[in-house]
């Protein structure tokens, strides 16, 4: 860990379920893949024949003239008629990501910075006042830490400032710097971090915590989903069952009804039969 001024005041210690993790591009490329679908704005739109102007005449009579049959001249078949399967501004670009995958990229992320020697941990940034000048100075300071040379001399996506806490001042004083962006810890996320060469922490102790704590809160909202979806999954089974064996019940009674109706009709035919059997032999 390192002062304003570029010097070692003391150690950080880093949980490894953090930065300890082994490198999975797979997961990271899906995330940031999702997470640059979900920032896009479509742009590019055409017009399909409905809502080019014009067209509404038919162009010639439908027979008689030996050409071909045409109902307006705005068919994507014409010149200056519809796009048929152009871009369109409406489109929603959006992917889902699950919250267990889009932290573990997070993580990944940031024990693979660990490891490349591209994050510095700073005690405390804070400025009394917005001061360009003296967000300058700490970027040379910083700088002559071992491995951080180009801090000072990269022109693009140098460095990414997380902050403990929103500090205004701190903010104002990197903003005239186009290759400097500043934000809050608990804002970062897997495609800021890769966007930035260097990441540069203030107030380690308290976001290692919440990064910790980021991490067992996925691990509560995965074991709450999971018993839902067994409690949903047993009530389905429940209900199931007992619509089966309603079913059979019903249908057991439908079918003896009809068994008893029959043989109390044969009992009154034979009934009858023996009646008219007797009075014949009395006669």
């Amino acid at each position: 860990m390192y002062n304003l001024e570029g010097k070692e005041t003391g150690k950080v210690t880093l949980p490894e379920s953090v930065f300890g993790l082994p490198w999975n591009d797979d997961l990271v490329h899906q995330v940031v893949v999702s997470q640059q679908s979900n920032i896009r704005t479509p742009v590019a739109h055409t017009k399909d024949r409905s809502e080019v102007r014009g067209g509404g005449k038919k162009p010639w009579r439908q027979k008689g003239t030996g050409r071909a049959r045409h109902g307006s001249s705005r068919s994507p078949l014409w010149r200056g008629g519809g796009i048929t399967f152009g871009p369109r501004n409406d489109k929603d670009y959006s992917k889902k990501i699950n919250k267990k995958m889009k932290a573990k990229a997070l993580f990944t992320v940031l024990s693979r910075k660990l490891k490349d020697n591209e994050i510095i941990f700073v005690d405390f940034i804070t400025f009394a006042e917005p001061k360009s000048a003296k967000a300058k100075n700490v970027i040379a300071n910083l700088s002559k830490i071992a491995g951080f040379d180009t801090l000072a001399t990269k022109r693009k996506n140098t460095a990414l400032f997380a902050l403990g806490i929103k500090d205004k001042n701190t903010e104002k004083s990197f903003q005239n710097f186009g290759n400097i962006s500043v934000d809050e810890a608990r804002n970062l996320d897997t495609l800021d971090i890769l966007t930035y060469k260097y990441l540069i922490v203030s107030d380690p102790e308290n976001v290692v915590k919440f990064l910790e704590g980021k991490l067992a809160k996925s691990d509560k909202v995965a074991k709450i989903n999971k018993l839902d979806k067994d409690d949903n999954k047993l009530s389905g089974e429940t209900t199931k069952f007992v619509e089966k064996n309603t079913v059979k019940t019903t249908s057991k009674v439908a079918i003896a009804s009809p068994k008893k109706s029959a043989k109390s009709a044969v009992a009154k035919v034979n009934k009858s039969v023996v009646k008219s059997k007797a009075k014949k032999l009395k006669s």
